[in-house]
């Protein structure tokens, strides 16, 4: 009787230790975000900044040196610089530095939107350029989960600015305003008359049942690297 009584007390603290290890997790999910997939974001993203210091010391290909030589306008060269980072680069791998000074964030994006890319960071939409090309250049991030990098993309305001530091350039958006749309709402990663940066979300927060988008304006461009 007395082992019996020992295991059910043993059994029953296991019981409560989990119930409150699922509870704080809840409330850590709620009030931040999720803490066990958090910690994998910030080992990729630890993992992806130094892929990212190394990409940035990779020189030109000869044929690129020929052909930037021959662009001397700085905007041609951003494009041919973002051309050349698309083709060496595939989904998953990092392509810049995202910067947003209100929320404090300050993050890796990679290439590519599928669940294994957002895992690492804020992903790219393959389907838009990238800065320095013409048209409206498209990414997505979570929320809640892996790290939770557009946790706060709610509170950007009009005016704020949003720096993508590419191998190649740099990149200050200015945002001009955020809309609530359905999923299906594709016509925000189209072109427009000016170049623009769009960033999405689900929303609202646990919920995949509308997006919320912030809309920036392209406003300054400087070349850095091998386009500088």
């Amino acid at each position: 009787m007395t082992k019996t009584r020992s295991l059910l007390r043993a059994f029953s603290t296991v019981l409560i230790v989990s119930g409150a290890l699922l509870l704080a997790d809840a409330v850590a999910t709620l009030l931040w975000e999720e803490p066990v997939s958090s910690i994998y974001a910030r080992i990729e993203q630890s993992d992806l900044q130094g892929q990212l210091d190394r990409l940035e010391k990779v020189p030109p290909t000869p044929v690129e040196r020929k052909a930037l030589a021959k662009l001397p306008d700085p905007s041609r060269r951003l494009a041919f610089a973002a051309r050349s980072l698309d083709r060496r680069t595939s989904n998953g791998d990092p392509l810049g530095k995202l910067t947003i000074d209100r929320i404090h964030l300050s993050t890796v994006f990679v290439k590519g939107t599928d669940a294994g890319d957002l895992r690492k960071g804020p992903g790219h939409y393959p389907a838009t350029p990238l800065p320095g090309q013409r048209g409206t250049v498209g990414i997505a991030g979570h929320r809640t989960t892996y790290g939770a990098p557009f946790r706060r993309i709610d509170q950007v305001r009009p005016g704020d600015a949003i720096v993508l530091t590419m191998p190649y350039g740099r990149f200050t958006y200015r945002v001009e305003r955020t809309r609530i749309v359905p999923p299906t709402a594709v016509w925000v990663t189209q072109r427009v008359s000016y170049d623009r940066l769009i960033l999405s979300a689900c929303h609202p927060l646990y919920s995949a049942a509308k997006r919320i988008v912030v809309f920036a304006r392209l406003v300054r461009s400087q070349p850095r690297g091998a386009a500088a």
